[in-house]
C-alpha cells in the first residue's frame, strides 16, 4: 500500500469529463494508497484549465492533483510526455494514462497494481473497458501489420478464423491474459518501463502512439497483459468523435492517417507502407462491393478511399 502512483490524463475541450474522472479518482484511495495526478491542458482555448483548476481547488485536492498549462495542443504523445517527466521527477512507482472520458469502477487502481506487482515481467497491465450499461468492449489487441491491413479490412470471416494473430481485436477476455497491446483509455505501466524505453514519440498527433510505444515496450523485453478485473467506464469517442465503431463516423481526420503511415514505416518500413496500402485499398474495394451487392450500410466515414488515397505512401511518400 506505500506505492506511489502516477495518473496522466489529458485534455481538450472536455473539462466536464475530467471532472468526473478526478471524482471517480478521489474515491479510488481508499483501495491504493497515494495518487499524484496531473492533467495536461492542451491548449483547450474553452476555459478547460480555469474550470479544471477552480474543481480542484474547491475540492481540496491540490496536494495531489496538479493542472498544468500544455501551452499548446500538441498532441497526445505531447500531453503525456508533459506528465510523465512530472510523475518521473516525483518518484511514481506506477504511471497510469487515463482518458479523460473515464470513469474508475471500484478497486480498478489496486487490480493494475497487484497484477504489476506480481509479475517482474510485466510492464504495462491494460483494464477492461466497458460502457455504462456493463457491456464490455474491446480493450486488447494484436499489433497491425502490413498483411494484417487485407484481414482487417475486408473483413472476411473466414479469413479472419484462419489467421487470427492478424486480427487486430482479440476476444474479449474473462481473464488475465498476454496481448501486443492495450488501449492507451486505461493503460497502467511500471515506472521503470519510461525510464528504458523512453517517453512516447511526439511526432505522432492522435492514435497509434500506444500502439507504437508498446512495440518498445515488448521490444525491450516486457510482457503487456489485459487485466479484466480492473474495470474502467469508458465513454467511446467523446474527446474525438472518431472511435465509436458502432456509430455513423464523421470524415476522418488527416491526422489519422499521418499517424497509421508513420507507425508503419517507421516499424516495417517503406516499401512494407506501400505493400500495406495496396493490401488496405483492394481489402476495402472488395468490401464496398460486397455491401452494395447484399444491400448493407457501412458505418465507414465519408470520403474514406478519397482522403486514404490522398494521404497514401504511394501519394505523399516517405514521412519519416
Amino acid at each position: 500500500m506505500g506505492y506511489l502512483v502516477g495518473i496522466s490524463i489529458v485534455n481538450y475541450k472536455t473539462p466536464h469529463l475530467v471532472v468526473e474522472c478526478l471524482r471517480s479518482l478521489a474515491e479510488e484511495t481508499e483501495f491504493t494508497g497515494r495518487l499524484q495526478v496531473v492533467v495536461v491542458d492542451n491548449a483547450s482555448g474553452d476555459g478547460s484549465l480555469d474550470k479544471i483548476s477552480t474543481f480542484v481547488a474547491e475540492q481540496g485536492w491540490q496536494s495531489w492533483i496538479a493542472v498544468v498549462d500544455g501551452q499548446k495542443n500538441g498532441g497526445y504523445s505531447y500531453g503525456n510526455n508533459i506528465a510523465f517527466r512530472r510523475l518521473l521527477d516525483s518518484g511514481c512507482d506506477f504511471i497510469w494514462l487515463l482518458n479523460p472520458d473515464t470513469r474508475l469502477l471500484p478497486g480498478a487502481t489496486r487490480a493494475l497494481i497487484d497484477c504489476l506487482e506480481g509479475d517482474p515481467q510485466i510492464g504495462i497491465a491494460g483494464s477492461r473497458l466497458e460502457d455504462s450499461d456493463g457491456t464490455p468492449q474491446v480493450s486488447a489487441f494484436n499489433f497491425p501489420t502490413p498483411w494484417g491491413e487485407l484481414i482487417n479490412t475486408a473483413k472476411i470471416g473466414v479469413l479472419e478464423r484462419l489467421f487470427p494473430r492478424s486480427t487486430i481485436p482479440r476476444p474479449i477476455s474473462a481473464t488475465r491474459e498476454s496481448v501486443d497491446w492495450v488501449a492507451g483509455a486505461s493503460m497502467m505501466m511500471k515506472a521503470e518501463v519510461i525510464r528504458h524505453v523512453g517517453l512516447m514519440d511526439e511526432r505522432y498527433f492522435l492514435y497509434f502512439e500506444e500502439v507504437d510505444f508498446c512495440r518498445a515496450v515488448i521490444a525491450s523485453g516486457y510482457k503487456i497483459v489485459y487485466e479484466p478485473t480492473s474495470r474502467v467506464i469508458h465513454h467511446v469517442g467523446a474527446s474525438t468523435g472518431i472511435s465509436d465503431t458502432r456509430k455513423q463516423a464523421p470524415r476522418r481526420p488527416t491526422y489519422w492517417f499521418e499517424s497509421r503511415q508513420r507507425y508503419f514505416q517507421k516499424n516495417f518500413g517503406f516499401a512494407a507502407t506501400l505493400i500495406a496500402d495496396i493490401f488496405w485499398l483492394l481489402a476495402y474495394s472488395s468490401l464496398r462491393i460486397r455491401a452494395k451487392i447484399q444491400k448493407k450500410i457501412l458505418r465507414d466515414p465519408p470520403h474514406f478511399i478519397k482522403d486514404f488515397i490522398r494521404n497514401s505512401s504511394f501519394v505523399r511518400g516517405r514521412c519519416l
